[in-house]
């Protein structure tokens, strides 16, 4: 063991903290109580809170920016990626270039904003006779300068499409969710085409973790020199890392040209694991802009102001699809995916 591969060991905060190529990531887990006949909240769910700016724990769960459906309304971003992870409910996208889709348990969307783009980001309540529980962590991975102005683009990779690694070591399981990356012998599918992670030598990583009470798996060493290597350890008891005991809601920097051990300690223990190597260039960011210079950001809200980024071709700026739609993805070219 060697506790000299640990970098350092911080709390969670949120967002949680991240390193380059990553800019941050929000873990979203709410109870949300059972939906309406619009999928949103009754009056005394939304009695209390600051509604239109609610990020505050209240009967467990938050509305976010949502005033009658939890989530984030229509907004802007340029300039990097987001990665929406789902572990449980839903998620429905709509976006300024017409396309839309509804995302479950284990589906991931991969979206470049590239240039601009408008998006919304609702939780729909479906169960109308009981909760609605939403987990999901959204990953903001920023863009090479070179890159800040692609075509804005999503795609998803369906729950199906992700590789599920199992470890057994001494009769107890981890089960590894490669979303993005390589581990052995094992890639994770292609992300959108002008990510920083489509390119192999850039080695984007991004792993769950789910390991049994007293479990043991290694991480391997990254197959590129240089990259940024860091473990979410957000739900479960103790962990060891190394022999170095670490507790739940802290983030732990590791080394990445090194094999690490993990050891679970009683209970079920749960990782979020990001590496890639870093962009290294300068970051401005302002809201959901993310550019190399302050003149960019400005650049960023006037085009925005003049342009709108396409505008927004749906009617409502909490816009949610049918109840009974299922899982499904409608690009902006008209290609339809439908999933069970």
């Amino acid at each position: 063991m060697d506790a000299n591969k640990i970098i350092q060991i911080k709390p969670l905060g949120f967002p949680w903290e991240t390193q380059d190529p990553f800019l941050f990531c929000a873990y979203h887990r709410d109870e949300y109580p059972k939906g309406d006949e619009s999928m949103g909240l009754g009056p005394e769910d939304k009695t209390g809170r600051n509604i239109g700016q609610d990020f505050v724990v209240k009967d467990g769960f938050r509305m976010y920016h949502g005033r009658h459906i939890p989530g984030f309304p229509y907004h802007p971003h340029r300039g990097f990626e987001t990665v929406t992870i789902n572990k449980e409910g839903f998620v429905d996208h709509t976006d300024s270039l017409g396309a839309a889709g509804r995302f479950g348990k284990g589906d991931v969307q991969w979206m470049t904003a590239g240039k601009g783009v408008q998006h919304s980001e609702m939780f729909p309540l479906l169960n109308k006779d009981s909760g609605n529980p939403l987990e999901i962590f959204q990953v903001w991975l920023n863009l090479p300068k070179a890159s800040k102005f692609v075509e804005p683009h999503f795609k998803m990779l369906w729950e199906d499409m992700i590789p599920v690694i199992t470890h057994t070591e001494n009769n107890k399981k981890t089960e590894i969710n490669l979303i993005a990356g390589q581990l052995n012998d094992t890639h994770a599918p292609e992300p959108t085409p002008d990510s920083w992670a489509a390119n192999p030598a850039n080695a984007v990583s991004i792993l769950t973790v789910k390991m049994e009470p007293e479990a043991v798996w290694t991480l391997p060493a990254s197959q590129v020199q240089g990259t940024n290597r860091t473990l979410y350890f957000y739900k479960g008891d103790s962990l060891s890392i190394e022999g170095q005991d670490v507790k739940v809601d802290h983030l732990v920097k590791l080394k990445s040209d090194e094999n690490i051990r993990l050891k679970n300690g009683t209970e079920d223990t749960y990782l979020l694991i990001l590496e890639g190597k870093p962009i290294n260039e300068p970051v401005a960011q302002y809201g959901p802009f993310v550019m190399n210079t302050q003149a960019e950001i400005e650049e960023a809200f006037s085009d925005y102001r003049r342009t709108q980024f396409g505008g927004w071709p749906w009617p409502n700026q909490e816009q949610v699809h049918d109840r009974d739609k299922g899982r499904f993805a409608l690009h902006a070219d008209g290609k339809e995916e439908f999933k069970s």
